[in-house]
Order: structure tokens, then sequence, then C-alpha cells
């Protein structure tokens, strides 16, 4: 009556591959997945972001996700080519940050990089370095209602988590 599974009683070392199968799903499961990110930023702020993606790198950090976003300027005056890899990079993110100082609000290309990520239907948000954000934002994260989020690994990593699309 009843029963199945062949008659084959586990001995000690398959039991303790079993327990070490569960051990690591349970492992696996408790980390948390990287987000794809696209950061947006101006040329002049570059060292910051490069500080942002070495401790994202950190082992130590709550911050994690895979950069998407350029690490080298595209070496072209042809708009749309530019636009076009761009385009691309922020396609691939589920995520775009804009990093904001007082130069972010000049730029026509982070203004461009948040709305095409909403046009993509990425999810954006703004983050700053400092007790407060700039008083001058680029138009798009004005008009956007984009949510603004200081330079904090939890703050960033949760505004991440929500903004995701």
């Amino acid at each position: 009556m009843g029963g199945g599974g062949g008659g084959r009683s586990l001995g000690p070392s398959d039991l303790h591959k079993l327990e070490q199968i569960a051990r690591e799903s349970l492992r696996d499961a408790a980390q948390p997945e990287k987000r794809n990110v696209f950061i947006s930023f101006v040329e002049e702020d570059l060292d910051e972001v490069n500080l942002l993606r070495g401790q994202a790198k950190n082992d130590k950090s709550n911050l994690e996700f895979n950069d998407w976003s350029l690490q080298e300027p595209f070496e072209s005056d042809k708009a749309e080519y530019v636009k076009r890899g761009i385009r691309e990079r922020i396609r691939q993110a589920s995520v775009t940050v804009v990093y904001v100082s007082d130069k972010t609000a000049r730029s026509k290309w982070v203004d461009w990089e948040i709305r095409e990520s909403i046009k993509l239907g990425k999810g954006v948000i703004a983050m700053y370095k400092g007790e407060s954000p700039p008083a001058a934002l680029p138009t798009a994260i004005v008009e956007n209602k984009i949510p603004l989020v200081p330079w904090n690994h939890k703050a960033i990593s949760s505004a991440i988590d929500k903004s995701r699309s």
C-alpha cells in the first residue's frame, strides 16, 4: 500500500549533500537582487559618481547595483548617435539614478536622459550629496516630481527598489 520512492534510504553523505543544498538555497534567497541602474550626471561630477560606483562594489555596503551608465563619454558631436547609445544603456537598466549637484540643472543631456528614462518606462530617482538638494534642479525632475533622496546607502537602495520597472 502507498509509498513510492523506490525503497532507497538516504545515507549520511546524502543527508549532508541535501543540507548543503538547502543552506545554499536559503543563502541565495536572502541575497538582495542586484538592480540594473543607469546613472545620469554631468561630466564635472564624474569623481563623485565614481565614488558611488565604488561604494556599490564594496562587499560591506548594502548599496548594490549593476551600473549600465556610460563609463566614458561618447566621442562624437553627432547628437543622434550619442542619444542612440545612451538610449540603449537606459533600456538595459530598470532604474535611472540622477546625481544632482549645483551643475546638473544646466545640463540638457541630463534633462534628456530623465525624460528618455520616463518614456522608456524606467523608474527614476534623484540623489544629492550634503544636507539638502541643490536649489536648482533639472526641469524634468521638477515637472515629473522625481523623488529626491540623500546620498545614504539605505535611502538610495530603498528608492531604487521602489522605483524600478
